[in-house]
C-alpha cells in the first residue's frame, strides 16, 4: 500500500510539475517572455524567494529533541553532497567543460524543495518537513559555494565574503534563528514571507519550460547518462546506506532519503542562465529526471521505510 500510495503521490507532483513547465514553454512561443525578463526572474527566484523558503518552513516552537534531530540532518545532508561531489567528479566527464559543469551540477543537486516536502509531508508529517527544510537549507548553503564555483567554470574565485554572505546562508540563519527563539513574526512579515515562499514551484518551472521552447534533446554522452543514474540512484543510496549504518531511523532517514531522491533540480537551469552553461542540456536533464522519478523515488523511499 505505501508503495502504491507514493507512486501516486510523486506522480501527481510530476504531472503538476510539467502542467507549469507548459506554460513556460507557452509564453515563450507566444512571445510573452523575452531573455532579459528570464534572466530577471532568475535573479528575483535565488536574491528574494530562496531565504523566504527557509524561513517560513522554520516557524515553528522550539523543540530541544527537534533542534538534534536538525543537527542529524545537518549533518547527514552536508555529508551527502560532499559524496556525490566526489563522485560526479571521478565519473562525469564531457569534452564540452559548460556542459559537464551542468551536467555535475544536475548530479549533485536534488529538486529537494516541491519535489520532495509534499511527499515527506504526506508520509511523515509536520516533522518530515521540517527536516526537508533543513536539507534544503544545506543544499542552499553548498548551491551558493560550490555550486557558484562549478558553474562559473572556477573563473572568479569565491571570496570568503561571498562563501558566507549569500541568499543560501542568510536564509538558513534567519531560519535557525526563529526557530531557536520560536519567533512569531507579525502577520504583515509572516504572510508576504509566505507568498514568496509559495513562488519556489512555479516560477522555476515556468523558466525551464521558457528554455525547453527552443531546446534539442542532445543527451547524447556516457557522461549525461552518468549525471542522470548518479541524481536518481546513487545519490539516495548513499544517503540511505549512510544513515542506516550510523544508527538513524525513523523520520530522519525517510526524510533525508526522499530529499536526496529527487531529479535533478530546477536550479540546474537557473544556474546555467545565470552563469552561461548550457542552458538547453540543463533544461532536459531536469525534464528527464523528474519523469523518470516517478519510477526511481517511490522504489527508493519505500526502502527506506521498511528497513
Amino acid at each position: 500500500m505505501k508503495l502504491t500510495e507514493n507512486i501516486l503521490i510523486v506522480g501527481t507532483q510530476v504531472i503538476i510539475l510539467f502542467v507549469l513547465i507548459a506554460v513556460g514553454f507557452g509564453c515563450a512561443k507566444a512571445k510573452l517572455l523575452s531573455d532579459g525578463a528570464v534572466k530577471s526572474i532568475i535573479d528575483f527566484l535565488l536574491y528574494i524567494v530562496t531565504p523566504c523558503v527557509i524561513v517560513h518552513s522554520y516557524q515553528r516552537d522550539f523543540d530541544p529533541a527537534m533542534l538534534k534531530g536538525l543537527g542529524i540532518t545537518f549533518a547527514a545532508s552536508l555529508l551527502s553532497h560532499a559524496a556525490t561531489i566526489v563522485i560526479a567528479h571521478l565519473f562525469i566527464h564531457d569534452k564540452d567543460k559548460r556542459r559537464e559543469n551542468v551536467l555535475r551540477f544536475g548530479a549533485v543537486f536534488s529538486n529537494c524543495g516541491y519535489m520532495s516536502l509534499p511527499l515527506q509531508n504526506a508520509l511523515l508529517g509536520a516533522d518530515g518537513v521540517f527536516y526537508g527544510a533543513t536539507y534544503i537549507a544545506v543544499f542552499n548553503i553548498v548551491m551558493w559555494t560550490y555550486g557558484v564555483f562549478l558553474m562559473d567554470g572556477g573563473v572568479r574565485s569565491i571570496s570568503l565574503k561571498k562563501a558566507f554572505i549569500n541568499p543560501g546562508i542568510i536564509g538558513t540563519a534567519a531560519g535557525l534563528l526563529v526557530f531557536v527563539l520560536s519567533l512569531r513574526l507579525p502577520q504583515v512579515i509572516s504572510e508576504p514571507i509566505g507568498y514568496l515562499a509559495a513562488l519556489n514551484t512555479p516560477l522555476p518551472m515556468i523558466v525551464i519550460g521558457y528554455h525547453l521552447a527552443s531546446a534539442r534533446f542532445n543527451i547524447k554522452g556516457a557522461g549525461t547518462y552518468a549525471a542522470m543514474f548518479v541524481r536518481l540512484i546513487i545519490s539516495p543510496l548513499i544517503m540511505l546506506g549512510g544513515l542506516y549504518l550510523c544508527g538513524i531511523r525513523g523520520t530522519i532517514l525517510v526524510a533525508c532519503v526522499i530529499a536526496a531522491s529527487a531529479p535533478c533540480a530546477a536550479a540546474t537551469t537557473m544556474f546555467a542562465e545565470k552563469f552561461g552553461g548550457d542552458t538547453t542540456l540543463s533544461a532536459a536533464c531536469v525534464s528527464i529526471t523528474t519523469l523518470l522519478s516517478v519510477i526511481t523515488m517511490p522504489l527508493i523511499v519505500a526502502l527506506a521505510t521498511v528497513i
